[in-house]
């Protein structure tokens, strides 16, 4: 199934209307398509309804979560913080009044995929899983990846780009886990921390 008709069912299925649901998804197109997001487009969203059909059946909030993958990166900025904030407040904005499904949680779970933290609820844990599964692809896969992110980035030039990009990869390494459900851990925690200490050195 493509994105757009995945997309379209969610939104018949939590109330929105056939006209709404044409506006919000050329809306939604525009932001993931723009000419700065080389990582953070359809693509990646695509990637995350992949393993989001795979694990499906782990899920209790499935709706929510499939809202929240769409609209995780609906606003991204590289100069700016509060991406997850914003694009929360966004998809809060667009739902119907009589929307069926848990506003709350899906603010919770798109704000969590700035931190990347465990969470007491478990399908936020998912989430933040398809959204990292990134890290664990075969080398040069991982690689393009990463080199996807330095363009996201380029207004930085390599003497600050660089410190704050292996900051932030350190960060995971310090963690007990990269992954947040055990299903994940298993299968791609060993491979993530290998790919993301090679990158480290090639960023010192």
């Amino acid at each position: 199934m493509n994105l757009k008709q995945k997309y379209s069912e969610l939104l018949l299925n939590i109330g929105f209307n056939e006209k709404e649901i044409q506006q919000n998804w050329l809306d939604l197109e525009k932001a993931y398509s723009k000419k700065s997001r080389h990582y953070h487009n359809l693509t990646h969203l695509k990637e995350m309804i992949d393993a989001y059909e795979t694990y499906f059946d782990q899920l209790q909030f499935p709706n929510e979560i499939l809202l929240c993958i769409f609209y995780h990166d609906y606003v991204y900025l590289s100069s700016k913080k509060d991406n997850e904030l914003k694009s929360a407040e966004y998809a809060l904005a667009i739902l119907p009044e009589n929307a069926k499904l848990d506003r709350q949680l899906v603010f919770e779970a798109i704000c969590a995929t700035q931190l990347h933290q465990h969470n007491e609820i478990e399908d936020i844990n998912w989430l933040i899983d398809f959204d990292l599964k990134i890290l664990s692809k075969e080398w040069e896969d991982y690689k393009i990846y990463f080199e996807q992110i330095r363009k996201e980035y380029r207004i930085y030039p390599d003497f600050l780009y660089k410190p704050g990009r292996a900051k932030a990869l350190k960060h995971f390494l310090e963690n007990e886990f990269i992954f947040q459900t055990e299903e994940f851990r298993s299968l791609y925690e060993e491979k993530a921390r290998r790919n993301i200490e090679k990158e480290i050195k090639l960023l010192s």
